[in-house]
């Protein structure tokens, strides 16, 4: 007699709704990539440490020895040079960086070192003769792709090293004009950054330029718009001691320049095929990254502040 036939047991097929043991992808992402990530795509601790050493390293130089401020300007000419150089390489484009560093370097010394009255006219000429001397160096590597590569040269000599030489151009400003008007400018260019960043996370749903830059937002222009027209009118009421519709000015055209100057960088870096100048700097990517806004900005604000305040 046979004894009861054994009984199998076959498990619940798992509903659509559970994983499977054999999914490796997890349900939910870890709390670190929750933490780590912004919603505008930003590695937030990364980006805020990094911040705040630069910043810093800006306030100590200005408290503790001007011209020290300007080693910091050229070693940013110099780094953004570099990161052109390394972004336009990716399309066949070379541009000499021996004359490009050397004259950007003398162009700020020579523009600092200048003072508000002859400043302006050594930058000038500083600029002409590095450009020539460029277009020179060039001669030696032929005639193919010169005029690409010398044509790419001079627009990053106007790009980094010129509009950088109006930061030393504000900061020669007399007395303690000077400093006040570098932390104004700057003050201004982080509140545009800042303002358009937590009105386009928090309340961003209209695209500005969605081929160029996705994640811009009307409404994180007029966050910064907002924030910019309040912090000019308070640094030129408390800070410089000026017309306080001057600071309305200036917040527009910070917001304006600022704006512009983050759109122009991206539409190069999607001509050039690149989504960062670099990684140099943790949780933002390449210095260009962060001085797409500040070159766009330091000129005007120049011309403000050194006809109608200083």
């Amino acid at each position: 007699m046979s004894g009861p036939s054994p009984v199998t047991h076959t498990p619940p097929d798992p509903s659509p709704s559970d994983p499977t043991p054999a999914d490796p992808t997890p349900a939910d992402p870890t709390p670190a990539a929750v933490v780590a990530t912004s919603r505008a795509g930003r590695n937030l601790p990364a980006a805020i440490g990094s911040g705040v050493g630069l910043g810093a390293a800006i306030v100590l130089s200005l408290v503790i020895w001007k011209p020290a401020f300007m080693l910091i300007v050229v070693a940013a000419v110099l780094v953004a040079v570099w990161e052109l150089h390394q972004g336009l390489q990716a399309r066949g484009i070379d541009i000499p960086q021996e004359p490009l560093m050397l004259g950007g370097s003398v162009m700020v010394l020579v523009a600092y070192f200048g003072g508000p009255e002859n400043g302006p006219d050594g930058l000038v000429t500083a600029t002409a003769v590095t450009a020539l001397v460029t277009m020179l160096w060039l001669l030696r590597r032929g005639v193919t792709g010169y005029v690409q590569n010398a044509t790419a040269s001079v627009f990053t000599l106007i790009y980094v090293p010129f509009l950088g030489s109006f930061v030393a151009l504000l900061l020669a400003e007399d007395g303690s004009n000077g400093v006040r008007g570098i932390v104004s400018f700057i003050v201004l260019t982080v509140a545009s950054d800042i303002g358009g960043y937590v009105a386009g996370v928090l309340f961003g749903k209209h695209p500005m330029a969605p081929v160029i830059s996705p994640k811009k937002s009307w409404e994180g222009f007029a966050g910064s718009a907002l924030t910019c027209v309040v912090a000019g009118v308070l640094l030129v009421t408390y800070l410089l001691d000026a017309h306080w519709w001057i600071g309305v000015l200036l917040g527009l055209i910070a917001v304006v320049m600022a704006t512009l100057g983050d759109l122009c960088e991206s539409v190069m870096k999607r001509d050039l095929g690149i989504k960062d100048m670099s990684q140099i700097i943790p949780g933002h990517g390449g210095l260009m990254d962060r001085l797409d806004s500040l070159l766009a900005t330091i000129a005007p604000i120049w011309l403000v502040l050194h006809y109608l305040v200083f």
